[in-house]
């Protein structure tokens, strides 16, 4: 039984140049409609107050709402579910958008985790990449954040970005631990089809930094944050002691969950499933009592296993070796055997403690070491 549950905002101030998330410029866009779509999809599932351990509000930008409209959407999570005890409840933000109004409305509905995108803090880097705030937003947004009881933060960081140095990234990475934050996601710039950066990437004007680099980039990211005594408890995430971010690791984990708005992916019943992203469908479905799924597919063994692996190795921890056999009922060597024999032979992959996990190396190429994983 599902107790996660993922809600979409498609609404942004403005279009970063790296970002294939569904998401529309806020301005003329019918949000309250929206807003009362959304309530009215959350109907459609019948949560009858289920508990729910982890919520999390992304986007788009959930900040670009404006207080009335945040206090409207809390409100109506909070008319389907209940929060369970040591729940984590998590509303992505832009750094400039929070105010006391906004952050107040947050904290009297429960959200308890705040999640800034900053990306960079170099500011010729944040124009580069479409990025409408300043470092300046970023540390005030954060003080105004510790002021309202705000415990619980953390920062998204992007490395690997056009025209980036390790130079600049270690002055960014500096930077974002002098805030003394409880938790860190640095990710690698991917180019996703129908970017800006995409079209850029294309026409020969963009220019990233090589392979090599992007390696030496993420190598120091792990080195710097280790040092400053943070966990990385996942490939691309960084956590003080009890503050990992609960609603992710039930992606790695492989637990199901409830995916709400436009253009939201969730997995329910052992089915995956894909809302509309154009608002007028995915609105229309609803006002018709239908709920706005565009695609879904039954998750077959095989492709539970797959995920199990795939998903799985990127957390720290791996796999638990006697945990899939349990949850599958045959041996991970019985599925996997070749590729799990070829990666512990190439020190890609280790088995510690009952576990199968990437190592140092393996970190460095995870992509490569999943794709083997899949059947």
């Amino acid at each position: 039984m599902a107790q996660s549950m993922y809600v979409h905002i498609p609404f942004c101030t403005q279009i970063c140049h790296y970002c294939d998330f569904n998401k529309f410029f806020i301005q003329n866009q019918p949000v309250e409609e929206y807003l009362r779509s959304l309530a009215g999809e959350m109907s459609l599932y019948q949560m009858g107050k289920r508990e729910m351990k982890t919520v999390f509000i992304g986007g788009g930008t959930p900040t670009a709402l404006d207080a009335g409209q945040m206090e409207k959407l809390l409100a109506s999570i909070h008319e389907n579910i209940r929060l369970g005890d040591e729940y984590e409840f998590t509303m992505e933000a832009n750094p400039g958008d929070l105010t006391k109004e906004k952050l107040a409305v947050m904290k009297a509905a429960g959200v308890n985790r705040l999640s800034l995108g900053v990306q960079t803090f170099n500011e010729e880097l944040l124009k580069k990449i479409g990025r409408g705030h300043t470092s300046e937003d970023v540390y005030r947004n954060i003080e105004l954040a510790r002021e309202a009881g705000f415990e619980n933060i953390s920062i998204d960081l992007i490395y690997s970005l056009p025209g980036q140095t390790i130079e600049d990234l270690q002055d960014t990475i500096n930077r974002a631990l002098e805030l003394e934050l409880p938790h860190f996601s640095a990710y690698s710039l991917i180019i996703e089809p129908k970017t800006v950066f995409y079209i850029m990437l294309n026409k020969g004007k963009l220019s990233l930094p090589s392979e090599d680099t992007e390696a030496s980039m993420y190598e120091y990211v792990m080195e710097r944050m280790e040092k400053a005594g943070y966990h990385q408890y996942e490939i691309s995430n960084f956590g003080k002691p009890g503050f990992e971010s609960k609603h992710n690791l039930v992606y790695w984990n492989n637990e199901e969950y409830y995916g709400l708005g436009a253009g939201a992916h969730g997995y329910l019943n052992g089915v995956r499933y894909h809302n509309h992203g154009p608002l007028k469908k995915y609105m229309n479905d609803i006002a018709n009592g239908e709920k706005p799924i565009i695609d879904q597919a039954n998750v077959t063994k095989k492709e539970r296993m797959e995920e199990e692996m795939f998903l799985g190795l990127r957390k720290t921890e791996g796999v638990s070796i006697q945990g899939f056999k349990q949850r599958f009922g045959i041996d991970m060597n019985d599925v996997f055997g070749e590729a799990i024999a070829n990666f512990l032979q190439k020190e890609l992959l280790v088995i510690e403690g009952g576990n199968i996990k990437l190592t140092h190396q393996g970190k460095l190429i995870g992509n490569e070491v999943f794709q083997d994983f899949l059947l």
